[in-house]
């Protein structure tokens, strides 16, 4: 088994089994010592990196890098500050791949100290989080225009009351082409996420000398997830709801309504019941749809409404209306499980994502990223007149074993056009026996059983134990996570030494 000397986030989102054990290294104890020296040791040797102390040091420089042709954002401790750190590690000192700043200038390295050691200038839990919670904004885009944004978001909710509909898509497609220009996170896909985990668990693996085994991502053997789900925005939505569910009984799927409790249509517990009795789920849509749930000053006087509504329907699950959210507020909401973070989406008021395909943890909430475009987007915005992007999204999902989370709304899903798009993707595949077809509480539910579950071995043989014994099985990467070819694309994928420091 893996021993650390401090917990890593990583392995505990993908259940890679480590004990933690003191460090049997020590490093200089002064003000010129950058952070904490977290080590993952393994039989062939260590993958080690500073993990800076709270409120950060002075020896790490927080902001926007690359790591070969991967985006990273967070604290880098450049190469002059941890020199004392690698001479501390030993051996001859190799530099295998470069941190490069905004002007391509290499700030600090990945480097080679001794045999079998690595030692990576940035701490990997750090750069992960920053992804999951979009405090990457701070850092890719500039303070000018982080704080336009903050001051057009509620003058344009409550502007948008006052302009005809055909108005406001005139003013939100004009501005597209802008928005799909936005550098990070790259739309249709941003695999920058994907591509650090990738590149930690292969020098993890390196260190092991052997397959890393970790608890597959998703139960009973399937290897991907799809999951439908759908906001009712107005009253022309609730009247339409049958129409999306009649294409959905044609394929043999279920699906998550969110209604809003408060706006121009009343939910009727017999709608509910219908719903429920088909299979499906019903989800909190934020109280209004006014842009202000989440907002200060609001948030805590909507939470009990929200609350009681979510009990009278029994909804485990919220969704901000327009996907309008704030990681720190999100798990006071008191829900099982929130689906309001894209992975990546430039379209929306508030542009950006998350950069994950698979569910993660905010505190005890359990995110479930919307990972394919919305309707809205891809009829009314794009102008397509199909379900290409959706299909192709969803099997690049498939080949990377992650999780295609579809938002759909039945006001703008009313032309038979539409309709048989959403029809084909969903009879594509149905078929499948490779996707796991679930719906949000289903996977909010395994990846919580999942969490409090860890592979063991146990008489030569490795076994899933906890809440997840059942239909968990354990795999090894590099065979664990699809779509190896590539997965490290660029520079840092190949760890290629670049130069020789004394």
């Amino acid at each position: 088994m893996l021993e650390t000397t401090g917990g890593v986030l990583l392995f505990d989102h993908l259940r890679v089994p480590y004990r933690k054990s003191p460090s049997r290294r020590s490093l200089p104890d002064d003000e010129r010592t950058p952070g904490e020296l977290i080590s993952v040791r393994g039989d062939d040797g260590t993958l080690s990196w500073l993990r800076a102390p709270s409120g950060g040091s002075v020896a790490s420089v927080p902001g926007a890098y690359r790591l070969g042709s991967t985006p990273i954002f967070g604290r880098v401790v450049p190469d002059a500050a941890s020199r004392r750190v690698r001479d501390a590690l030993g051996g001859s000192r190799t530099a295998l791949a470069a941190v490069s700043d905004d002007r391509g200038e290499t700030v600090a390295s990945v480097w080679r100290c001794g045999e079998g050691n690595t030692f990576l200038p940035f701490d990997p839990d750090e750069l992960i989080a920053n992804l999951w919670s979009e405090r990457y904004r701070a850092a890719a885009h500039s303070s000018t225009r982080s704080r336009l944004e903050t001051v057009a978001r509620p003058l344009y909710y409550r502007a948008r009351v006052l302009l005809p509909v055909s108005v406001r898509l005139r003013m939100r497609r004009a501005y597209t082409g802008v928005q799909v220009r936005s550098s990070f996170p790259g739309w249709p896909v941003e695999t920058a996420l994907d591509d650090l985990c990738r590149l930690v668990l292969a020098l993890v693996a390196e260190a092991a000398g052997q397959p890393v085994p970790m608890l597959s991502l998703w139960p009973r053997d399937r290897t991907w997830a799809f999951v439908l789900t759908h906001d009712v925005e107005r009253s022309s939505g609730y009247a339409a709801i049958d129409r999306l569910r009649s294409v959905e009984r044609r394929t043999g799927s279920t699906s998550s309504w969110n209604f809003v409790p408060l706006r121009d249509y009343r939910v009727d517990a017999g709608v509910l019941d219908g719903l429920r009795s088909e299979g499906c789920e019903i989800g909190v849509h934020g109280l209004h749809h006014d842009g202000r749930d989440l907002a200060p000053g609001h948030v805590a006087k909507r939470r009990p409404l929200m609350r009681r509504f979510a009990d009278d329907w029994g909804a485990t699950g919220f969704r901000s209306p327009s996907l309008l959210r704030d990681f720190d507020v999100v798990p006071s909401l008191g829900f099982d499980y929130d689906s309001s973070y894209p992975d990546t989406d430039p379209f929306q008021a508030q542009p950006g994502g998350c950069c994950s395909w698979l569910p993660f943890f905010n505190r005890e909430t359990v995110e479930l990223p919307v990972t394919l475009a919305q309707d809205h987007n891809v009829f009314e915005l794009l102008g397509e007149a199909d379900e290409r992007l959706w299909r192709e999204k969803t099997t690049f999902l498939r080949e990377r074993g992650g999780m295609a989370l579809l938002l759909t709304h039945p006001d703008y899903m009313l032309d038979r056009e539409r309709l048989d798009a959403y029809e084909r993707l969903l009879g594509e595949f149905a078929s499948d026996a490779t996707a796991w077809r679930a719906l949000p509480r289903e996977v909010s539910d395994w990846w919580r059983r999942r969490a409090a579950s860890t592979p063991v071995r146990r008489d030569g043989a490795w076994r899933v134990e906890g809440p997840a014994e059942r239909d968990g099985s354990v795999s090894f990467w590099p065979e664990a996570l699809r779509h190896q070819p590539g997965a490290l694309d660029g520079d840092a994928a190949r760890l290629r030494p670049a130069r020789t420091s004394s």
